[in-house]
């Protein structure tokens, strides 16, 4: 269980840089009414998504087998959860589900547009929403 939660844990700043990078490209090529290109924005784009993705699998195996996840609210109840182990157990992989949704809408949508600033935008509002869920429920006192 403490490989998979140091996996979790260190492997969140690559998925959180390659998100910011993401998004930056997205509103950097939104607003600049850049051309979308292969190489660079749907490499990036993709990755992010890829890359947001796994850490989801690796926090839901870790949700399963932790006791801060569903075996905290086994043992407790939603009743019995302190706001620290209500974090963990509940908020964080919600918003974290949600914000990974967000991001795989917007990769759908841009899939889906033939004007490059229409996918730049899609890309920025969806995946940056993700983001800013996912840096909501960070547990910050316990991660850095």
């Amino acid at each position: 269980m403490e490989i998979v939660k140091n996996l979790h844990s260190y492997f969140a700043y690559v998925v959180l840089l390659i998100l910011v990078l993401a998004v930056v490209n997205a509103f950097s090529g939104w607003f600049g009414k850049k051309e979308f290109r292969f190489e660079k924005d749907l490499r990036v784009s993709l990755f992010a998504l890829i890359l947001s993705h796994i850490q989801l699998v690796i926090g839901l195996i870790l949700f399963f087998i932790s006791a801060n996840g569903l075996n905290a609210i086994r043992t407790l109840g939603m009743g019995g959860l302190n706001p620290a182990s209500r974090l963990l157990a509940v908020e964080h992989p919600f918003i974290n589900i949600l914000a990974i949704a967000l991001i795989t809408i917007g990769w759908s949508r841009h899939k889906k547009k033939t004007d490059d600033t229409a996918k730049f935008k899609s890309i920025a509002i969806f995946y940056g929403l993700g983001l800013l869920f996912i840096l909501s429920r960070i547990p910050w006192g316990q991660w850095l």
